[in-house]
Order: C-alpha cells, then sequence, then structure tokens
C-alpha cells in the first residue's frame, strides 16, 4: 500500500491553502461542501469542519483545498491541517462516499500537434495522474484502464500518460487528419466519466512510488544527482510541452558518457532525437565540465 503524503500549497486567495497529495482521492470527480451539514457524504470534510477556523472545503482528484475563516492564520494551522488530512486517508478511510452525487465538471480536451508526425498530444483541462507512465502495448497497459482502451483503436501504437495529457503514437497505416477527432472525443468521453486512469496501485508496481525514487536517488554518486536535477530543470518542461518525457538512465564516470531515456512524443523520433541529444550533451557539458562528453539517447 503507498502511503499518503501531503503537500501545502499556497494559492492566489490568501484565505485558502491547497493540500495537495501523491495520490488521486476522487475519480476525477470535484466536490464542494460549505458546512458540516453539507458533507454528511464525506467523513473527511465532516472532520475538517469540526475546525472552528474552516469555511469551505473543496474535495477534488488528488487535493483538498480549504477556505478559512479570519479568526487565524494560515501559516499557524496548515502544518496541523495537513497532518490531519494525511493520518485520516492513511487510516484506509474514503475522502469522499462513492455514493456522494457528483458535482459533474466539464471535461475539455483539445489536440496539440508535437515535433514528432506519428504523435499528438491530448491535454485536459485537470490533472490526471501524479506519475508518468508509458505504454508500449497492451499488455503493458493493465495498469491502465484508459491506455488499455486506447490499444483497442488499431492505429495505437504507444500511449504515454503525464500531468493533463495523454500522448498518442500511431502505426503508419492511418493519418491524424482522420482519426484525430475520434481519439480526442473518446479521451474526453472517458474522463468526464469518471473512469479510472491508471489504477490506484500502479505507482507502486511500476516502482514510482516516491519512496522508492528517493531511496534510489539517494543510493547515485553526486554527478549522477547534478545531471538528474539539471534534466528536471532545464531539460524536462521544455520536453513536456511537447509531450514527452525523459528520464537518467546511468552515468559511466570512466566514458564520461549519460544515457537517458526518452518517452512519448520524443521516442522514435529523428528530429527530436538529434536535437535533445545534442543540446542536453552541449548543456551538461558545459555545467558539468570535464564530467560529461557523451550523452546517449534511448528509446522508450
Amino acid at each position: 500500500m503507498t502511503l499518503y503524503t501531503v503537500s501545502i500549497q499556497e494559492t492566489s486567495n490568501k484565505t485558502i491553502v491547497k493540500f495537495e497529495l501523491n495520490q488521486f482521492i476522487t475519480n476525477h470527480q470535484s466536490f464542494e461542501f460549505s458546512n458540516i451539514d453539507e458533507a454528511k457524504n464525506s467523513p473527511l470534510a465532516q472532520q475538517l469542519f469540526q475546525l472552528p477556523f474552516v469555511k469551505k472545503v473543496y474535495i477534488s482528484s488528488n487535493f483538498i483545498a480549504i477556505e478559512r475563516f479570519d479568526i487565524v492564520e494560515w501559516s499557524d494551522v496548515q502544518e496541523e491541517v495537513a497532518e490531519q488530512i494525511k493520518d485520516y486517508l492513511n487510516s484506509g478511510a474514503k475522502a469522499v462516499k462513492e455514493t456522494t452525487t457528483v458535482k459533474k465538471s466539464p471535461i475539455t480536451v483539445y489536440a496539440e500537434s508535437t515535433p514528432n508526425p506519428a504523435v499528438i498530444k491530448f491535454i485536459a483541462n485537470k490533472k490526471l495522474v501524479t506519475a508518468t507512465y508509458e505504454f508500449t502495448s497492451i499488455d503493458e497497459a493493465k495498469l491502465s484502464p484508459l491506455a488499455t482502451e486506447l490499444f483497442h483503436f488499431p492505429f495505437v501504437k504507444s500511449v504515454f500518460i503525464e500531468d493533463n495529457y495523454v500522448s498518442v503514437t500511431k502505426y503508419d497505416m492511418a493519418e491524424w487528419e482522420t482519426i484525430t477527432m475520434e481519439v480526442r472525443e473518446y479521451i474526453r468521453s472517458f474522463i468526464e466519466n469518471g473512469k479510472e486512469i491508471v489504477s490506484a496501485k500502479a505507482q507502486q508496481e511500476s516502482n514510482r512510488t516516491s519512496e522508492k525514487l528517493d531511496a534510489t536517488y539517494e543510493t547515485l554518486d553526486d554527478t549522477s544527482k547534478e545531471i538528474i536535477t539539471i534534466l528536471e530543470e532545464y531539460i524536462k518542461p521544455a520536453v513536456a510541452s511537447d509531450g514527452g518525457n525523459i528520464q537518467f538512465e546511468s552515468y559511466n564516470p570512466d566514458t564520461k558518457t549519460v544515457k537517458v531515456i526518452l518517452q512519448g512524443a520524443c521516442s522514435g523520433c529523428p528530429s527530436s532525437t538529434i536535437t535533445l541529444k545534442n543540446g542536453i550533451e552541449n548543456m551538461l557539458k558545459e555545467m558539468l565540465k570535464g564530467r560529461v562528453e557523451t550523452v546517449e539517447a534511448i528509446n522508450g
């Protein structure tokens, strides 16, 4: 069982704080409670309303937002609230009872081209997953009901899911002009109906829990850690905007070679592979002088 962790996020409204979780607590559904009576189907919200400063509770996907009355400042109480939310969820209790009527939020999905002509990025107006997943076959996709369904389209070669988007790679048998609308509507409908994007145990089984990732990171040498930091801060945001991802694979101090894995739109795209390889290689050479000479890009 993956334990819940809670991070505290400020918002533009000083009376509202967002408590972000490392897992989803609703199936892409949103609930808003203005008082303890309204919250009868959410034991968690009812518990939070026991705090005298809680004015409103909003529960959605992987976060809980709380609006406070002016009798306290968030800086004085937010750590205790975060701990209370974490303890509640780690006890195995549900945030919202499944019988609760869903306040259905309109889902929009738009298609965006990528540097890889075989890949289209389908972007939703809400967060879909809390980790990164790539599936290259229907057998691999058993952890993701959405990816499994997409593989039923004969032209789907691979599926990459991250944050609020799905990148779909097609076989050459079909042209995007004739299939984009169909795929976009299928993804939109799937999300709107509250279906599970990836299974609750997906992070655990794919070794992507924050605990496991942190443990792996701690075993690395200092240069490898620096490389990961550079990739996270300078490379990943640009790659993600194109519907792809880059992961650190290994560093060899003897040959001064870095291996990275390209996923999503970056995988199998000759132009992006060359551009990324050169771009990453130049940046790492410059920032880690004398320690990096070559970057090898591996398609995920």
